[in-house]
């Protein structure tokens, strides 16, 4: 029970992909194991199996363009930004030792480690961070994560300071740069990268890969931190939510991101326990601003009072949420949580709906399990609120490759998920012209000065305070329902030790080099 064969590889692939039903148990291969004690040493060896959420024939391994849960699985795992989140989303050193701003944060300094190795035994020095930030910030084409770097880094005259040194000077101040490089969407990578055949800096490897399939790694012994316990990663697709929580009670995956909430307690009489992280995650409504019905801000506001976001929270996540308002970034300092609760509130919405000359609306919701946890659930509540408004929501839900195919973000009315960020980082990726997921195709002139503005302010208590300014205008006109943040919920077998809460992403941030066998 401590890994799979290449055969079995094969096999659970095309079980992943059947989307199996039912649940199994380990108690087929025995007595079922207990929790694993937490102190216990670790040992290496072993091959650990993944099943992660989602995912489809777009899967990629680019580094910087990743879109579905299996995606982000496999970047976290194959590269690593200059700085990293930790346990409690704060800040720590990565490939970068500091990464520090002059006085005015118009020049920032890059400290790199010198003992990082690529995968393919290269060792990292400062020219690879340049020609990483140029491909990601590249103003022609920037990914997913180099948006708002392509707007403010002055990459013709950012230099090498000696090997392991990088200036970066930016075309006006930015503050809270460090943020933008912590994200996984800036792996760096070689300067002669072929996502082909892809190098990065991580605890694991590339071996296999099978878009919508399985993916495979093994693990990288001159890793410059701890290297993995294990000997090989395996990450396997999963569209359907019983084939996967199937996987794990069979022993066939170790781990699992996404767990239903309702499993919680019955997975623990089967071998396998939950791993429940405080998190800023949250599982959007979102509404396209610049097409009808929602172009009329009235509509927008009115759907925001259908939503009874308790219910969803208590229902759709089991209890494992808290109270979203609309806005995202609650652990962010600059969060306006001063503004008021919404609440459910039908005759308003009705009336809303009224003045907009929508008494008798009718949208469609898209929905899939690809946004994972509390999604299906949410939007079918949904369609319950909106009846007793005399709204008519008729449900789609789309199979993954479908969902995140050619109309992802194009959607009028759909859903999508979101992990912890930062508000900065945040906008930068989905609430402005041109930001790389703006499925609301938000776009308010006085919004973005505010966040211009805000950006370059080097006093918090100011920053803080013109952000405040700026989740007012998306608390009013935004085109999220913003109705919870879920506590993450996922499960791992009893027959491993190394997974621990974590705020930034599931599965302890997919830092699965932290994780061993029992």
């Amino acid at each position: 029970m401590n890994g799979l064969s290449r055969r079995d590889v094969l096999r659970l692939g095309a079980y992943a992909a059947a989307g199996a039903t039912g649940l199994g148990s380990l108690t087929a291969c025995g007595a079922v194991p207990p929790k694993p004690d937490p102190n216990a040493p670790q040992k290496r060896g072993g091959v650990l199996s993944h099943g992660a959420t989602g995912g489809g024939l777009k899967d990629t391994l680019d580094p910087h363009s990743p879109v579905t849960n299996p995606d982000i699985a496999r970047c976290r795992n194959l590269y690593e930004p200059l700085l990293a989140w930790d346990e409690d989303y704060k800040i720590q050193p990565a490939l970068a030792k500091a990464v520090t701003p002059n006085k005015d944060a118009t020049v920032w300094t890059v400290e790199l480690r010198d003992d990082v190795v690529f995968h393919n035994g290269k060792t990292m020095t400062a020219d690879d961070v340049l020609s990483t930030l140029a491909r990601v910030a590249d103003p022609k084409a920037p990914t997913s994560g180099g948006v708002e770097l392509s707007g403010i880094l002055d990459l013709k005259n950012a230099r090498a300071r000696g090997p392991y040194v990088v200036e970066l000077p930016l075309s006006s101040p930015y503050a809270v740069l460090d943020q933008l490089l912590a994200e996984y969407t800036v792996g760096i990578i070689p300067a002669d990268f072929d996502v082909a055949n892809p190098v990065g800096t991580g605890a694991f490897k590339y071996d296999t890969f099978q878009p919508g399939l399985q993916s495979s790694f093994l693990r990288h012994d001159d890793y410059w931190g701890d290297p993995a316990w294990v000997d090989e990663l395996l990450i396997f697709d999963f569209a359907d939510d019983s084939a996967k929580v199937n996987a794990l009670l069979a022993g066939q995956v170790q781990s699992v991101d996404n767990l239903p909430s309702y499993l919680v307690d019955s997975i623990s009489d089967q071998g396998s326990s939950a791993l429940i992280s405080e998190t800023g995650a949250w599982v959007p409504f979102t509404m396209r601003v610049d097409v009808a019905p929602f172009k009329d801000n009235r509509v927008r506001q009115a759907l925001r009072l259908i939503a009874d976001r308790q219910q969803m929270i208590d229902q759709a996540l089991n209890g494992y949420g808290f109270l979203g308002n609309d806005l995202y970034s609650p652990f962010d300092p600059a969060y306006a949580k001063d503004l008021p609760q919404r609440e459910q509130d039908l005759d308003k919405a009705k009336s809303l709906l009224k003045q907009a000359g929508q008494s008798d609306l009718q949208v469609e919701l898209v929905t899939s399990t690809a946004v994972g946890a509390g999604g299906v659930e949410s939007a079918n509540l949904f369609v319950d609120h909106a009846r007793e408004a005399g709204v008519d929501v008729r449900l789609t839900k789309a199979d993954p490759n479908t969902f995140y195919g050619e109309r992802y973000l194009s959607w009028p009315f759909a859903q999508d998920f979101w992990n912890t960020r930062n508000y900065i980082p945040q906008v930068a990726v989905c609430a402005q012209k041109g930001a790389t997921y703006n499925e609301t195709h938000f776009d308010d002139p006085d919004f973005n000065d505010l966040i211009a503005t805000a950006r370059q302010e080097t006093d918090e208590a100011k920053r803080n305070q013109l952000l405040q300014d700026a989740q007012e205008i998306e608390y009013d006109t935004g085109g999220y329902i913003i109705w919870g943040f879920k506590r993450q919920v996922d499960g791992y077998s009893n027959l491993v030790q190394g997974f621990v809460p974590h705020r930034y992403m599931p599965c302890t941030s997919f830092e699965f080099r932290r994780v061993s066998f029992v």
